[in-house]
């Protein structure tokens, strides 16, 4: 998976299209990601005791991995990957420089 949560995105599909924010978290095994303040949907939670009042909460719902792009300053990049000794570092694939 080449993005990683705490990275800075912006969203290329979908009703939050134009979006940035930063990656709150990460879903491998699924191939989706939440991102901080976009993407957000209402859900209705129920009253958990008598005399309670139920609630409308908003939050931020997952993405397909694939409608988001990796930010390097203002630009949108593609990253690929480089060995750097042992370590195996990403790099953007406009400027070659570590992310």
């Amino acid at each position: 998976m080449k993005i990683k949560k705490g990275d800075n995105v912006i969203i290329i599909a979908g009703k939050s299209k134009g979006a940035t924010g930063k990656v709150g978290q990460v879903f491998p095994e699924t191939g989706r990601l939440i991102v901080e303040g976009a993407n957000k949907v209402t859900r209705r939670i129920k009253a958990k005791k008598r005399g309670e009042k139920g609630q409308v909460v908003e939050r931020e719902a997952s993405l397909s991995i694939s409608n988001v792009m990796l930010l390097e300053g203002k630009q949108r990049v593609r990253t690929g990957s480089k060995l750097v000794g042992e370590k195996k570092v990403r790099v953007s694939k406009k400027t070659g420089k570590e992310l």
